[in-house]
């Protein structure tokens, strides 16, 4: 027995949240699926007495990668349990404007696959990156990727894809070289407010700009140009101004880290900055 671990030692062990932040701000508050080193489903296990909303990351497009169908079954009967939605995160290795026709098929049958096989959760939104591939910025460069990029996204709304259902994530270059697709389609947007931050971008014009079309927005720490770190490496001067954003939104905000230690660091520090600047949180944050 003398190796063995008690009952009572062992469950400290279990690294579960310290506290409930359902329903305390006035938008779903959420995180990502990889906070523990587990699949999708015990992570929603884990995570869903806590918070309002999981973002599903589906990053990855090759065989056999993708979510399985019984998950999906068994993450359905858990957001019911747990009073739990959910938002897609499409795969990131796709490229509707790659100049191979090969490759922008794949990207857009991939992105057909997932929203069929994701869409029994009722996402909030699915998010989509509009990636730039090329090897240089120069002005051709780009505008022959604009091209490629709105033909594919026409091809994908022609296949019955609602431009509501889709928010396109601002990314690590101008936001104004996707702005005309956002625009005519009527997508909606996912605000990365990291990505801002390292591209040196104004968060608050951005907000403005895109106001009635953010339908989630991702929150991480930055730091020496490093982004998806813990809430709390973020330069102090950003957390009113954050704070001022998120007092006047209602959607979704989504922690987007991808440890049990970044997240719980920044759901204090989240917690503390709210209660400075924001007002205080509800009551169940202390229970």
């Amino acid at each position: 027995m003398g190796g063995d671990i008690s009952l009572s030692e062992w469950i400290p062990m279990i690294q579960v949240l310290p506290k409930s932040y359902k329903g305390i701000y006035p938008f779903k508050l959420g995180t990502t699926s990889f906070i523990y080193q587990d699949s999708y489903v015990p992570n929603v296990k884990k995570l869903g007495p806590y918070l309002d909303e999981i973002e599903l990351l589906l990053f990855e497009s090759k065989p056999g990668s993708l979510i399985k169908k019984n998950d999906i079954d068994e993450l359905s009967l858990l957001s019911k349990e747990f009073d739990l939605t959910y938002n897609i995160h499409l795969p990131t290795d796709i490229y509707f404007g790659n100049r191979d026709l090969s490759v922008r098929q794949h990207a857009l049958e991939t992105i057909l696959r997932v929203l069929d096989l994701t869409s029994p959760l009722s996402p909030s939104t699915c998010t989509l990156h509009l990636s730039y591939d090329e090897a240089s910025h120069e002005k051709e460069n780009v505008k022959k990727w604009q091209e490629l990029t709105y033909e594919t996204v026409k091809q994908l709304i022609n296949f019955g894809v609602k431009a509501e259902e889709i928010s396109i994530e601002n990314l690590i270059y101008p936001f104004k070289w996707v702005e005309d697709i956002v625009r005519e389609f009527n997508f909606n947007v996912c605000m990365d407010i990291g990505h801002l931050i390292v591209c040196g971008a104004d968060i608050k014009t951005f907000f403005d700009s895109y106001y009635n079309n953010i339908s989630i927005i991702h929150l991480h720490g930055v730091e020496n140009g490093r982004d998806h770190l813990s809430l709390k490496r973020l330069p102090k001067e950003r957390a009113g101004e954050i704070i001022e954003i998120l007092k006047k939104y209602s959607k979704v905000v989504s922690i987007e880290v991808f440890s049990y230690d970044d997240l719980t660091t920044s759901l204090k520090f989240f917690e503390k900055c709210w209660n400075k600047y924001g007002g205080l949180v509800k009551s169940n944050a202390d229970g």
